[in-house]
């Protein structure tokens, strides 16, 4: 029988930035929520991590709009904000929807204006660089610099140059961390920029409660990073905490989710990594599943003195 374990952060690899401020609150007793909430914050803050927060790349109209969820676990309760822009910390924003609203999601202007109402302060979200980047790839004066998404961004990038034409007469991001506190209660949050060059208003799964975020004590937890819209097809963070319900190990829930993402039908899924995952189930056991068999990911108790990084479970996405 696997040990329980209390006091854990575990989330994609640009989540180690944030995880010093919730491994502290976690040892000062503070809950999941709290910690997972900060430990992306700072990521969000991270000016070198162009696919969250501020200094993400903008969408086609070289505007940066921001998405974010948060799950408590031990009271299902969620949050989550999409399309928000001009406010650095959507997830913060996430967490107020949570808790003084009786919504779960708000996009677009209505959620500008729960941010500006509720006291958040706005700020320019496009940094000089991100803009050059945006510039550079807008006119077709750079092709995106190469990385593991080059063969399925090209292509999404054949679709850009058709709205450019259209409108105008490199960079895929998300962070995920799940928490489980001294208390034992597990909570989920999720924040991303989003695709570069999207469609204005574009949301992926990271504000979708069930596709890029779940989080339920009784089960456990998981958080997706990837092509979004592939795990809202397939629920993908629901489906890994459900087949836990059914009895299903931790690797073996998190498997046959990457195995449901074989039925779909998805010309911009042809690259290695097209899904990534991280899951924690009820007793704090932790893992992580990508279709690239180079993917990584990092996990922290409060007895470690920093992160660990580890391989993912490979599942590629064809046979």
């Amino acid at each position: 029988m696997p040990k329980e374990i209390r006091g854990i952060v575990v989330g994609s690899r640009n989540a180690a930035v944030g995880f010093p401020r919730a491994i502290e609150i976690l040892r000062g007793g503070g809950s999941a929520l709290e910690a997972a909430i900060a430990a992306v914050k700072a990521v969000e803050d991270d000016l070198c991590d162009q696919g969250v927060g501020t200094g993400g790349i903008p969408n086609i109209l070289g505007e940066v709009e921001l998405d974010a969820s948060v799950m408590d676990g031990r009271t299902l309760a969620a949050g989550a904000v999409g399309a928000l822009k001009h406010y650095p910390h959507p997830i913060e924003v996430a967490r107020r929807i949570m808790e003084c609203t009786p919504h779960v999601m708000l996009v677009g202007e209505g959620a500008e204006l729960f941010a500006r109402t509720h006291g958040f302060q706005p700020a320019n979200l496009l940094t000089p660089e991100a803009e050059a980047i945006w510039r550079a790839v807008i006119h077709g004066e750079r092709r995106t610099e190469h990385n593991v998404y080059e063969d399925r961004y090209q292509l999404y990038m054949s679709v850009v140059q058709r709205w450019r034409e259209l409108l105008h007469r490199e960079l895929f991001g998300t962070t995920n961390v799940i928490v489980r506190d001294l208390a034992g209660n597990i909570a989920c949050a999720v924040s991303t920029s989003g695709w570069g060059f999207k469609w204005p208003g574009r949301l992926g799964d990271s504000p979708i409660i069930g596709a890029g975020n779940y989080a339920d004590n009784r089960y456990g937890a998981a958080a997706c990073t990837g092509r979004g819209e592939m795990a809202i097809r397939c629920a993908t963070a629901h489906s890994v905490v459900m087949y836990l319900r059914f009895g299903f190990t931790l690797e073996d829930a998190l498997r046959q989710a990457m195995l449901d993402l074989r039925a779909l039908d998805d010309p911009y899924a042809e690259a290695d990594t097209v899904m990534n995952i991280v899951a924690m189930d009820r007793d704090g056991n932790v893992s992580a599943a990508s279709t690239s068999p180079e993917a990584t990911y990092v996990v922290q108790t409060i007895d470690m003195e920093t992160y660990e990084e580890r391989p993912r479970l490979h599942v590629p996405l064809r046979e």
